[in-house]
């Protein structure tokens, strides 16, 4: 299976690379507890014991096209969901594991439901599935060098890959989690990434097989990657991926909306979590601060999707700028009240400038190395982030002629 000769679809990321925002969704057994989604394996709950959750799990408010319809006003182009954590349970209608969602109380094909929901509403379909499964004894045999059952517990994982590649049509991103305890022979995961791409050509998969694959998937931080290579920084809202209604450490609409540009400003994507109760209904704070991130994207989304990086140094304002070709997207993370920004050695000539949070025209003039933008309101014109728009005769750059002895210590961002 390794040298079957696969035809990719001409420009296949480019969606990818356009879209900058999309939402992952942490939703199981364990969304009963509200202890998080490693509930079982931190506590040491015995499957005896964690099984029957699936009794319970009816999904009464499981409502895909609401959650899709919810991350698109949001901004967000795609969405991620987990059709199997590391807990085992399957969202789906699988022939090859009888833990699954139609015979739990929900008795539905939850995946199924999700996939319709997400292509209705106009994003892209992401599938999250975890290579482990702490219900599967072969998955710790496998791992403690027990062969035969590694080889059981890897045939079992093809097999169910096989399916959610097989059985739901178009999917454009599959996301592999938990691979740290086999090496990508032991997975065969060359071989299994063959697989899918071959139904499914076009479809994007992540690095977390031991292989490098499409894109670079750094977690709960922000890290660029080369030029060329793809990334998707994941990210939860609060500390907590799977419902846990007892952490409260909500973060602001606007450290969502700053980290949202440092993934742009980076050329990669933010993929955002929400953690649905065990009953698929979204808590109020996600829904609250989704809403607002949506608000701001309204107002400055030319400033996040399709933009590129650009020679630009580190700045005075707080936040890494975007650009499209010869437009300079500036976000103001510090915005000091003084009416002025200047920029230091940015070439070549600017032929307009605005205020692109409400379209107000600024000034600009050179002053030696100096571009001095004038006219700016004192008070910030929008309470997260404001953001400046700059239009040149050609690509903005830096060219820095005043050598203060560290300007070769920082590297350009990004």
């Amino acid at each position: 299976m390794n040298n079957v000769s696969i035809e990719f679809p001409q420009n296949r990321m480019q969606w990818f690379r356009d879209a900058r925002f999309g939402m992952f969704l942490h939703w199981g057994l364990y969304s009963l507890l509200g202890k998080g989604e490693w509930a079982m394996n931190r506590e040491q709950i015995p499957f005896s014991e964690y099984e029957p959750l699936a009794k319970r799990f009816s999904a009464e408010n499981f409502k895909p096209r609401q959650w899709a319809e919810l991350a698109r006003e949001s901004g967000m182009k795609y969405m991620v969901l987990t059709t199997k954590h590391h807990e085992g349970f399957c969202l789906w209608a699988s022939k090859a594991c009888a833990f699954n969602s139609v015979n739990s109380a929900a008795k539905r094909d939850l995946l199924g439901e999700y996939v319709e929901a997400v292509r209705a509403t106009g994003l892209k379909v992401g599938l999250y599935y975890s290579l482990g499964d702490w219900r599967n004894p072969d998955w710790m045999r496998g791992y403690k060098g027990d062969t035969e059952a590694r080889e059981r517990f890897m045939d079992w994982t093809h097999e169910l890959v096989d399916e959610l590649v097989s059985n739901y049509g178009k999917i454009d991103i599959f996301w592999y989690d938990l691979p740290q305890n086999f090496s990508s022979e032991e997975w065969r995961a060359v071989e299994l990434n063959a697989k899918i791409r071959a139904k499914q050509p076009h479809i994007l998969i992540n690095n977390r097989a031991m292989t490098t694959e499409d894109f670079g998937t750094p977690e709960q931080h922000i890290k660029v990657s080369a030029v060329g290579r793809m990334w998707e920084a994941c990210m939860t809202m609060n500390e907590s991926w799977g419902y846990t209604p007892n952490d409260t450490f909500w973060k602001s609409p606007r450290e969502i909306i700053r980290m949202l540009c440092q993934c742009a400003g980076g050329c990669g994507n933010l993929l955002l979590n929400v953690g649905p109760d065990g009953s698929g209904r979204f808590p109020e704070e996600a829904v609250s601060l989704l809403n607002s991130v949506g608000n701001w994207l309204k107002l400055h989304g030319e400033a996040i999707y399709s933009s590129t990086r650009h020679k630009m140094s580190w700045n005075n304002w707080g936040c890494p700028s975007t650009a499209r070709e010869n437009v300079l997207y500036i976000p103001v993370a510090r915005w000091d009240g003084s009416g002025k920004l200047a920029i230091g050695c940015l070439t070549p000539n600017i032929l307009s400038a605005e205020i692109l949070t409400t379209g107000q025209k600024l000034q600009f003039e050179k002053e030696g190395e100096r571009t001095i933008l004038s006219g700016l309101p004192k008070d910030s014109p929008d309470p997260m982030m404001p953001v400046l728009k700059l239009i040149f005769d050609d690509i903005p750059t830096q060219h820095f002629t005043r050598d203060y002895g560290i300007m070769d210590v920082f590297p350009e961002f990004p």
